[in-house]
Parts: structure tokens; sequence; C-alpha cells
């Protein structure tokens, strides 16, 4: 290692420290705003969306440790929905209804990082959305017809996949790598072990759209090293995909030091298609019932990409030709070629091994360093109609505009604060709209009123079309925005009424299907709403109240048989501690154990016509003597 590199990395990550909010207050080559009352107008009309009109774009945000999805419209940037994903939500009672409970399995909140929307010859086709879950190892998927989670999986041999549940262009595959290396199963092994015992594991999870399931499909047992932001390949990269790496050195205390003592990091390039066949040819060893290819036993599809230290961002151009990474402890930007990759692959350029994995000379692969003046912390890039990149910084707190071909700085524009990563409409797609940019902004301690100590964070809306870049809203969001997507809003086709289902053996769709059915001590009640009632037996003297007997094991099935749009009942039980709802047709079941004796009122808990407040009824919960 070249002498004074560790000084130099280590007074870097101090900067860093030290500078992420103050320096990025300090001039450092962005333009100013003018805060002119002509400029708010103008500001004001190009976010303005008239009552009676829609926005052009859905903003999917994620929500980290809410475990949420944030959905805004854009350009309004008016927050229109909370979808809960990985944590359970009060609201709609995910999380409580038996159908929510069996998705989140034994877990009650999660860490949703890095939304990724299903392709189509590498465009968003508008029909789901895939999710990770860092804290519990999840992956999920939400049909974009009812913004509702279908499925969710634990992923074996894996922790924590942080790094994106990026989608190939057909969606023949989410990969997902890992942040945090660990022994195969978590099982036990010593740190002193860990070069040996630990692995980042990068899982191909297929989607079933028939099934509407998730499953592991085959796994690869990367090296001990931290596994970030990804991205597919499409064009005449498709087949390929590209993994940053982080802590290479494979360090297990003190990060912040050990894990920057190289000089470099690698990208990882793979190619799936190759892996693929390699599985079904049975090159792979079977651990925890899962297929596993180990690159230093089943040799080939994975190679390494030196890159500037401390990656935490890769993107493949909408035209496929060539991935962008940056190096977050390196001010730079660097401009790496597929075709060169193919061939340097192709004439074994390489300039050594690492656990099985060649090392493609990096002169060899690399087009252009792109280094903007004064820009520091280069994280993120997304992409414009023109093909021009756009990259936060987030130490510099700016997003810059540059031209991949040339290197060349076009433009930069100054935000609040510490961009992490950005979104761009279309952004990450074949074909960028390039007509704005939204900056997920870590930290805005001085943008909207006090909260007390801990300050909503914000995403700041940045017009593409004149000549400048020009910040023209800001929305608050709580906790962090993480990543986002943002797609055309016509290309999502939602329902408005669940339709009937007869195959639904919980389903009742007239009140005279209504019944309380009773077994030993389980009790199964078949009900329906209606505005604005409950009628759980028509044949009973009081059809809207359930008896049961202290000590027994309830179940009630509710259907929605108000089959009109935005009619949603909820279903609550006064000192029970349960609610849920059901949509305009759906059917969903909850589960409790009456063990308490007396009287309990129920009621509709979202609102649904004027005569809301009388939609009640009662549980009677008869004492054991």
């Amino acid at each position: 290692m070249k002498k004074g590199i560790i000084p130099a990395i280590t007074g870097l990550v101090a900067g860093v420290l030290a500078s992420t909010v103050f320096f990025a207050q300090t001039e450092v080559g962005p333009r100013p705003v003018a805060n002119t009352s002509s400029t708010v107008k103008s500001n004001a009309e190009k976010v303005y969306v008239p009552f009676g009109e829609k926005d052009e774009y859905y903003l999917f945000a994620s929500g980290g440790h809410s475990g949420q999805l944030f959905v805004y419209g854009v350009p309004s940037m008016r927050h229109i929905r909370t979808v809960p994903i990985f944590s359970q939500d009060s609201a709609t009672g995910y999380g409580w209804s038996e159908e929510s409970k069996k998705l989140m399995g034994n877990y009650t909140w999660g860490d949703f990082h890095h939304p990724a929307f299903s392709e189509t010859k590498g465009e968003y086709d508008g029909k789901y959305m895939f999710a990770t879950d860092v804290a519990n190892s999840r992956a999920a998927v939400m049909d974009l017809k009812t913004f509702t989670v279908k499925d969710i999986i634990e992923v074996p041999n894996t922790s924590g996949p942080h790094c994106a549940a990026f989608v190939t262009d057909n969606s023949e595959y989410i990969f997902l790598p890992t942040r945090f290396s660990v022994p195969l199963g978590s099982a036990y092994a010593s740190l002193d072990e860990y070069s040996q015992k630990y692995y980042g594991v990068m899982s191909a999870v297929q989607f079933d759209e028939q099934k509407q399931k998730l499953g592991v499909s085959w796994q690869v047992a990367l090296p001990p090293w931290s596994y970030d932001l990804s991205d597919a390949g499409k064009g005449p990269s498709h087949g390929w995909g590209v993994i940053t790496t982080y802590n290479t050195e494979e360090a297990t205390t003190t990060m912040e030091i050990n894990a920057s003592q190289a000089d470099r990091d690698f990208i990882v390039l793979f190619n799936w298609q190759e892996l693929e066949k390699m599985v079904a040819e049975g090159n792979y060893e079977e651990v925890n019932g899962e297929k596993i290819v180990f690159p230093d036993k089943n040799k080939g599809g994975i190679y390494l990409v030196p890159v500037a230290k401390s990656p935490h961002g890769v993107d493949v151009t909408p035209d496929g030709t060539r991935f962008i990474a940056s190096g977050k402890l390196a001010p730079s930007m660097t401009v790496f070629s597929f075709e060169k990759a193919f061939k340097a692959i192709e004439n074994k350029d390489f300039s050594g091994e690492k656990y099985g994995m060649p090392v493609l000379n990096y002169d060899s692969v690399m087009e252009r360093e792109v280094n903007p003046e004064n820009a520091l912390g280069p994280l993120h890039t997304q992409f414009d109609d023109k093909g021009m990149a756009y990259t936060t910084m987030f130490i510099s707190s700016e997003i810059v505009k540059w031209d991949p071909n040339t290197g060349e700085t076009l433009d930069r524009v100054p935000v609040q604060y510490s961009p992490g990563h950005s979104v761009a409409a279309e952004g990450d797609s074949a074909s960028p709209d390039g007509k704005y940019i939204i900056a997920l902004n870590k930290i805005a301690k001085d943008s909207y009123l006090s909260v007390g100590p801990s300050h909503p964070e914000s995403m700041q809306l940045i017009d593409l079309t004149g000549p400048k870049m020009e910040i023209i809203q800001s929305a608050p969001v709580n906790p962090e925005p993480h990543y986002a997507q943002m797609i055309k809003a016509d290309k999502i086709k939602t329902i408005t009424v669940y339709d009937k289902d007869p195959s639904n053996p919980d389903a009742v769709y007239s009140q005279d299907q209504t019944r309380i059915e009773r077994n030993g001590k389980k009790v199964d009640v078949y009900g329906i709403a209606m505005r604005s009632r409950f009628i759980f037996d028509a044949k009973s003297e009081r059809p809207d109240v359930i008896e049961v007997n202290e000590g027994d094991e309830v179940t009630i099935h509710l259907t929605n048989i108000d089959f009109d749009q935005d009619i949603t009942h909820g279903f609550a039980i006064n000192k029970y501690d349960l609610n849920f709802e059901v949509q305009p047709g759906q059917t969903e079941t909850i589960k409790f154990k009456a063990d308490k004796a007396g009287t309990y009122p129920l009621y509709c808990t979202n609102f649904c016509s004027a005569l809301h407040q009388e939609m009640n009824g009662y549980l009677l919960v008869k004492p054991k003597n």
C-alpha cells in the first residue's frame, strides 16, 4: 500500500463526519437561488395541480426503519398514501388481520430500503413493486393494482439485503446482495475465522406472477465484504449485473477506520445467465436447502472491477453501454464500459484474482474519471432523456449534472442537505423522461418549523426542463427518504373494488349467507359490513351482536359488500385492542381469544356514510361461571 494513504483516508473520514452539515452551507460553486417574488410565483405554478386534475407521476419512497412505503404525487409533492410493507399499521390493521400476520411472520417491524418496479424490456411496466428489509433479511412484492403486499419471504443464508432489490430488464430475477457478511445460516463462528467462514451471499429471487409468490432460485457465496447499491444491465448488457462493495479489507470492528485502509474497493460484474446455466448443470452446493455457487469452486460468470474507495452507488446508463460508480471517499465518478469489460474478459486481461474471481485490469475497463471542482462525496447517479448524468454529492450537498461522454460538468444545484440517493422521472429505466429529479436529503435541520430535537428530512423537487436546474418544491418526510422510484401515473392501473371470489371459503356476499358457527371452544363468524351496519347472523334476533363464552377462540371473517369505490369499512372491538379494515369487495379475517368476560361495543373505525356513527354492535362474552 502506498505510504500516506491511511492518514489521508482517515482524515477524509473525519472530514465527512465534521462537514456533513456545515460544509453544505459554504460556497463551493453552485449558484445561489434568487428568492424573488417572480421566481416564487413561477415555481408555484410549476408544482400547482388544480383541483380536478391529477399529478403526472407517482413517487414511491422507502420509509427506512418505519417499514412503510410513502407515496407522493409529482409535481405537487402531495403525500397521497402510506402503505405498510414490513411493519404493523394500526390504521389499516396490517399486522393484526390473519392475512397480513401470515405475511409478516414472526416480525413486527422492518427496515425498508430500495423499492424497485417490475420491468419489461427495461421499462417500468406498472405491475409490481419489490422491496427489501435490511433488519430481518426479507423481500416483499406489492401489487400496484391494489397497493397491497402480496408476498413476503425470508431470504436464507444472508443478512441485510440493503443494496436494492434490483430487477433485471424483463423481471427475470430480483437480485438481493447483502450488506452484512455472516456464516451461512447465521451459524455461530468466531470473528477470528471471518475470512474463512463468513460470506456476503447474493440471492437470485424469482417472482411467480400467476401465483403472486416470491422464491429464492439460487445464491452466490461472495466474499465476506459489504455490498451496497446495485443495478442490472439492459440492451447490450442484458444478462449482466453490477454490485458495489466496501470493506474489502474484511474488517470486523471499528469499521470507519479499518474498512478504509485500501485505496480501492471493487464492482462485482456478473453474468446471471451464465450462473443460471451453471446451476442448471448442477455446479453448486446445497446449503440449508438452497443452491449456492461458490466462486472459488465453481469458476466463471463473476469478475471484479477495481473502483475508487467506498462506492455506495453504481448505475447502468439508459442505453446499457456503461456503468458509473462513485467512491464516497474519493471525489470522483468513474465511467466504465461494458464493451471494454467484455473484451477484457475475452482476452483474460486480468490483474489478479480474489476468492476465485478474476480482477479486470482497471485501465482496460475504465473510460474516464470525472472530478467536478469542489464536489465531494459522490453517491448515486440518475439520468435524463438526453443521456446526461446527475450525481448526488453527500458532503458538498448538491446535485451535479455532467456529460458521461466527455466528463464535462454542465450544471449544479445546492440542496438542503446531504443528499444520499436521488430519483429522476423514470430515471432507472431504459428511457428516462428528463423532466424532474428529486434530491433525497438525509438532513434538513433548518428547512421546516421546529418539532424538537429530531427534524423532518426533505425531498426537493428539481426542474430539469430549463437551461439550468431549478429547485421548485420541497416536501418533508419522516424518517429519512432512503431511496425512491418515479413512474408515469398512467402506467399504473388500479382497481376501485375487489371482484367477488367464489373460491374464497371465508367470503360471504349476501345477508342470508351470514352465520356464526360453533365447534367446541372455536367460534367462526362469517359476517358482512355494509352502509351502515354489521350483520353477523341474519337469522338472529340481534344480527349485529356476537355472543361467545369466556375462553373461546374467535375467528371473524368480514366481507365488505359495498361494491362502490372508496367505501372502506373498519372493524374494532372496544378494549380488545383489535382493529382492521376491509376494502370494497374484500374479505379479511381476524382471530382472538375472548379472554375478558363482559360487554364490549364493536364499531366501524373508517368513516363510511352519514350514519357511520350508528354502525356498531356488541361483543358479549359470557363469564365462565
